[in-house]
């Protein structure tokens, strides 16, 4: 495993805040029942950090025809939708639903192009609500395969994610499985297939990035 690139800053701050507040704790609480479980709840808490923000190595099972889990988490949607911001045509959506201990890397889902990539500002409902994936802050990238089908999936930011960071570049080549961004803390992912997809998933189902194939592309 290694720290996601993006997250360095972030993980420091951690380090610094609780690094304070662990020699304000020792210089001002004099019993040691206290002091002693609140200092190790402060280490527990940047273990649990360092955890969430590292990206972890995977065996990829997706091609240009398997589609793989772009999150690691729990399936909250799989069916027939709608799609109006890229698409702008009924799809198969599969919802991804990460909570605060999965990991938050994310990795494109199948083999192709970077068709087309936007960032939409927006609130910040939890992220299992359904108008989370038209009102919260997200982002839209739309990927072609080499037979020329389209997958597009939404990143979006949660009721305490604050930052959502995608590598998408239109024109940019990319392979399942490497990674392609990270979200912040709770959050969720859109997938959009064709209609003829084969979809290998249902609701409620755990699934890892990289490692648990969603649909196969006819």
């Amino acid at each position: 495993m290694k720290l996601d690139k993006n997250s360095r800053g972030s993980l420091a701050l951690v380090y610094v805040i609780s690094a304070v507040v662990a020699a304000l704790l020792i210089l001002f609480v004099h019993s040691p029942w206290l002091l002693w479980p609140l200092l190790v709840i402060i280490a527990w808490f940047c273990i649990w950090q360092t955890m969430f923000f590292m990206v972890p190595e995977r065996k990829p099972v997706g091609t240009d025809r398997l589609v793989s889990s772009v999150a690691d988490g729990r399936v909250v949607v799989a069916a027939k939708a709608f799609e109006p911001e890229m698409l702008k045509s009924e799809a198969i959506q599969v919802s991804v639903y990460m909570n605060f201990f999965d990991v938050h890397a994310n990795f494109w889902p199948v083999s192709g192009e970077v068709v087309n990539y936007e960032y939409f500002p927006g609130k910040h409902f939890f992220a299992y609500h359904p108008k989370s994936s038209l009102e919260n802050e997200h982002t839209c990238t739309l990927l072609r395969t080499p037979d020329g089908k389209q997958v597009l999936f939404k990143q979006i930011a949660g009721g305490f994610a604050r930052r959502i960071v995608n590598y998408a570049q239109p024109g940019m080549k990319v392979t399942a499985g490497e990674q392609c961004g990270i979200i912040k803390f709770g959050s969720r992912i859109d997938i959009f297939f064709p209609l003829d997809a084969d979809v290998r998933v249902k609701e409620g189902d755990l699934v890892r990035a990289c490692e648990t194939v969603l649909a196969e592309l006819s």
